[in-house]
């Protein structure tokens, strides 16, 4: 009960998302192009996370993948988010092993992480981070942590839909991302949550 995080207000745009993607179902190719603005931001910000500076190819990649199988989707907005991420996961996984490297978290941008207001502790937290330092702290935390902080705050998906992307059971994808939220949160109190962490007195 202590140990749990908070289930996630649905994103502010879902519903305009879950319209779009039913429309572009029938066809409407304007549609599709609303659910992909909609949605791009955030998938991009992850496969930064995961592959680097090859985040846009491996995201041409699944979005190419998306707009094949589009057809075969069943569900809402929130749904169509984490279809989409688990899709770009793969992609990011197959690119992976192609490259024999391991995931190396680089610089987020800015606008993927200006989310709206959370009512969680450990997610305004997060609001406040700089670019730099939000790198600086993810790239600390291990890497079922990262992902599963990244899924949530920069994809927006519930810790069920989480969990379906990483394969996983959905307490232990809550687990990774409480304690990569506290982690990050112990980080930003002991900087004085800002640049005046150490000098006053």
């Amino acid at each position: 009960m202590g140990q749990g995080v908070q289930p996630r207000r649905p994103q502010p745009r879902d519903g305009e998302l879950g319209a779009a993607v039913a429309r572009a179902q029938d066809g409407d190719e304007t549609a599709f192009a609303v659910a992909y603005r909609i949605v791009h931001p955030g998938l991009l910000g992850y496969l930064r996370g995961l592959v680097g500076e090859e985040a846009e190819d491996v995201a041409s990649e699944a979005w190419l993948e998306i707009a094949r199988d589009l057809g075969r989707f069943r569900g809402d907005g929130a749904g169509f988010r984490g279809w989409t991420a688990a899709i770009a996961r793969h992609r990011a996984l197959d690119h992976l092993r192609r490259q024999r490297t391991r995931p190396r978290p680089v610089p987020l941008d800015q606008d993927a992480l200006e989310l709206p207001g959370r009512h969680s502790t450990d997610d305004q937290a997060l609001e406040s981070l700089s670019t730099e330092r939000a790198l600086e702290l993810v790239r600390a935390l291990p890497r079922d942590q990262a992902e599963a902080v990244l899924l949530r705050v920069v994809v927006g998906l519930d810790g069920p839909s989480a969990a379906r992307v990483l394969g996983k059971r959905p307490g232990a994808v809550r687990t990774a991302a409480y304690r990569g939220l506290r982690r990050l949160a112990r980080h930003l109190a002991a900087d004085g949550n800002g640049e005046d962490g150490r000098g006053g007195g």
